[in-house]
This record gives structure tokens, sequence and C-alpha cells, in this order.
């Protein structure tokens, strides 16, 4: 970053800090919005756009070279009259990360020259071609979508450091996507009840990146495609260099017919496993001695003087008008070997054992004990740390839900199963585009190493909604000027420092 550019952020700052320092009030006789006779004018001569971040997350797709891999590699029109494949795909990606919701949200920016200018283009797909476009695929060209994906992702991670590459954590979990529609082939009703589709993803842990998605119809099971779809994954890990990968899933992907050609091609697992009838009884012969008290860390470290807890009103309510309640007295944790049906080789189960009481109202009715097991081929860990390591995939419940919510890319509002994955996968791209954002930052050398690396991670974990307010919703003057494109920002928030940081970095 520039001198100049130091300077101008460091004086934005001082500003803002003075109008909010405390001790300086103004008198306070009347309300602090004093705001009044309004008026509105169209300029004449000043253009600007609201996300001005866009400019920088295009800039991130063009050093990447993700627009050459996508025209090169995906061929779905025979013509281009105008739009090539990446106009297309861009479009939608780029539609969520300007918090747009739907499909008709691109017509807003369509409609904005600014917003084209910006981009340098004549003109974007409206809604409907950009639904056609959805309709065009078929399962194989959604599959060398995402492997285009997965050709480029490796050009973000060798920016990374060398420990990076120890371990890569593959997750993998379903997920509902409802749907009101009646005519959408390829939808039906799921175990719950909800009609709709079943997608499954496959995601990198140690940066939230959805690496594969698969749509299916609402009543298939979880697991369902994911033993191939990791597959295709591991290779784009082992060939970016990462030297261990670790599969996680809950009960469902426990899948013990390929537990053993995974331990062999040297892969870590931690699946869940169903508490099936011969589990627990071989857990409940373990000797007293076999068990030992689970210490779970604790939820977060305080940061400030200790407060008093407030009333607890939902448990309150609970004992009031006795209902069951079940409340954890204790938890203890075991192992044993353990050989599944379908495998050829044993491996350690890991039982968690739950003390539960059962109360109505202020009554104990009896105890409850509860089993939950654990499968690994693991042998470095110890029991208690195989729990918290398999615990820790439950965070793939926030990437979903970031998904659905936030870049709202599990929605099916074209006609088909697979034109509905083909939205899916291209709205996902824009949660990973936000993940390659952080990716990229650089980590400089020297003192300020340590809070480029916190920074860094913040990013990484930030909610999309968030990420979208605090780099992308930058108003910006656009200007031409010789042969370059300005973005002239029009005002200052607390994060523009990390966004100049990356900013020059592509501009290298």
């Amino acid at each position: 970053m520039s001198a100049t550019l130091q300077q101008k952020l460091a004086a934005s700052k001082r500003r803002i800090e003075r109008r909010l320092d405390k001790p300086i009030l103004p008198e306070c006789d009347q309300p602090i919005l004093t705001a009044s006779n309004i008026h509105y004018e169209i300029a004449s001569r000043t253009h600007g756009i609201v996300h001005g971040g866009i400019g920088a997350m295009h800039s991130l797709v063009l050093k990447l070279g993700l627009v050459d891999a996508i025209n090169n590699g995906l061929h779905l029109l025979k013509i281009h009259l105008p739009y090539h494949e990446s106009d297309h795909v861009l479009n939608i990606a780029y539609n969520p990360l300007c918090e747009g919701s739907h499909l008709d949200d691109i017509e807003l920016r369509r409609n904005d020259v600014n917003f084209l200018d910006a981009l340098g283009a004549h003109r974007i797909p409206d809604p409907t071609t950009a639904g056609d476009f959805c309709r065009r695929f078929t399962e194989a060209d959604i599959n060398t979508l995402q492997d285009i994906f997965n050709q480029v992702r490796p050009r973000v991670w060798k920016e990374q450091p060398d420990e990076f590459f120890d371990l890569a954590v593959l997750d993998m979990d379903g997920t509902l996507v409802e749907t009101t529609g009646q005519c959408k082939q390829g939808m039906d009703i799921a175990y719950d009840g909800t009609w709709g589709y079943h997608p499954l993803i496959v995601s990198l842990a140690n940066t939230g990146e959805v690496l594969w998605l698969i749509n299916r119809p609402g009543n298939r099971p979880s697991h369902e495609g994911a033993a191939a779809a990791v597959d295709r994954v591991v290779t784009v890990c082992q060939e970016a260099g990462f030297r261990h990968v670790l599969f996680r899933g809950d009960t469902d992907f426990s899948q013990s017919t390929h537990l053993d050609r995974w331990a062999e091609a040297g892969h870590f697992f931690v699946f869940g496993y169903d508490a099936i009838a011969n589990l627990k009884a071989i857990a409940e012969d373990l000797p007293a001695s076999a068990w030992q008290k689970l210490e779970r860390l604790p939820q977060y470290t305080r940061q400030t003087e200790p407060r008093q807890r407030p009333a607890n009103v939902k448990e309150a309510i609970v004992v009031e008008r006795e209902f069951e309640n079940r409340r954890l007295g204790s938890e203890d944790v075991a192992e044993f070997i353990y050989q599944p049906s379908a495998c050829r080789h044993a491996y350690r189960m890991v039982v968690v054992r739950k003390n539960l009481s059962v109360l109505k109202g202020e009554r104990r009715l009896f105890d409850e004990i509860v089993y939950f097991f654990y499968i690994t081929n693991i042998v470095l860990l110890k029991p208690q740390e195989i729990v918290l390591l398999a615990n820790n995939r439950c965070n793939q419940e926030n990437l979903l839900a970031q998904l659905h919510e936030g870049v709202r890319a599990l929605k099916a509002p074209v006609n088909t199963l697979e034109s509905n994955w083909a939205y899916m996968v291209m709205m996902a791209l824009a949660w990973n585009l936000k993940a390659w954002w952080a990716l990229m930052l650089p980590a400089v050398p020297g003192r300020w190493q340590e809070r480029h690396r916190d920074e860094k991670q913040w990013v990484l974990r930030l909610e999309f909604k968030t990420f979208v307010q605090a780099f992308l919703r930058l108003p910006c003057q656009i200007v031409r000027t010789g042969r370059k494109l300005v973005y002239r920002l029009l005002g200052w928030n607390p994060y523009q420092h990390i966004f100049f940081r990356l900013v020059s970095v592509l501009r290298c």
C-alpha cells in the first residue's frame, strides 16, 4: 500500500474518532438526528456505484485466470452473441456479492450504466437469459465446471504458508432445499415431509470452501454419491500439495464399504457410527477402568471482567409448565477395537457415554444413558481428542447456513434438477470467492505479521453478509482517465486498510 493511501486512511480514521469521542459532545437539548429540508437531485457529471468492492473481486478473478479457465473448459454456447460462458457464470456469482438474493435482482445491475462501466461491460445477461443458461447444463457439464474451479483453487492455496498443507480436513453433509413449486423435475419428498432437493456438500474445513456439490432428489439418503465426490476432491488436495487428508461426517457417512480403501491409501477418517445393539452391548460390558471423564473445552475465553449471568427464562418456563426436560449429568469416553462386517480390517471405536437425568418440573423421573460412537483409523490421538475432532465437524452447519441464507445459493429457481444444480454451483462460487479473497491477503514479514495473520483469519471466518458490507458495499465514483479505470472511494470504514492490502497484491 502506498504512503499516500496510508495517510488518507489515517486521516479518515482520525476524523471519525473525533466524532465518536465521548468527552466531546454537543448540547443535548435536541435529538442527535437533526437533518431536515432534504432534497434529491440526479448527478449529471459524477457517476458512481454502491458496491465498489466488485472491482477488486473482479481483479481477483482475473489474477487467478478463472475467466480463461471457464471459457477454455466449458463449452455450452455455439456462438457468442455477445456473451461467453464466463460472462454467464460470473454474472450469477456476482449477484449475491452485490446483495442480490434472486435471479430477478440481476435486472437492477443490468440497468445500471455505472455498474456496467465499472466492469467494462457493454451489457450483461438479463435474468431470463441467466435462467436459460442454467438449463443448458447436463450433469457432465456441471462436473466440468466444478473441475474448472478446482483447477483454479490451487493457485490460491500455493500462496499459503507451508503449515497450511499439513492436513486437509474434508467435511461432508447433506441439506434440504425446499421448494413450493409443483412442476420442478427431479424434486421429491424428504424424510421430514419437505418437498424439494437434497444436495450433498463436500467442503474444506480449513478454509470453508465448497469443493464439490451434488444435487439429488429430496428422498435420497445423505451419503449417496459422497464416496465418489470425496475421491475426486482428494485428488485435487493431493496434487495441490496437502500431505495428509482427513474425512469427517456424521453417522450417515460411515460408509464401511470404503473404509479399508481409504485407510490403505493413507487417508484418515473420523465418522459417526450408528448406535446399533451389538455396539451398545460392547460398551455396557466395558470395565469401569476403561472409562474416563470427557472434558469439554470452554466455548469461549472471557476477555473482560465476569458479569452476573441473567436469569434463564427458558428453563424457568420448562420447570413451571412441567415439560419433560433432559439434563446432562456427566460425559465419559472409552474405546475398543471393532471390525465392521463390510471391512477386512479392525478400527478404533470411540464411545461417549452421556449420563442424562429426565425431569418433569422439579421431579426427577429417571436416569438415562445414551451412547455415541465414532469410528476412526487415527492412532496418535487420545479418545477425548477424537471426540472433539469429530464434534468440530459441526462447524459445517454454519457453512450450510451461510449457503442457505447468506449467499442464498441453495435455492431452486429453475425448473429441472440439473439446471438448479448448475445454479447452486455458480452461486456457491460467490462463497468461494470470499474465501479466496481472504486467503490472498498477504502477511507481510515484520512487526505487523501477527496482526496481518489475525486479520486474514478474521476475514476468512466472516459471515457472508458481513463480508459484503465490509468489503463490497463501498460507494465509489467511477472515473475513466487515460488507460485507467479508477474506483474513487467516497466513504471510509474501519476495514479499508485490509481492503487496500489486497488491492496492492492484485495490482502486482
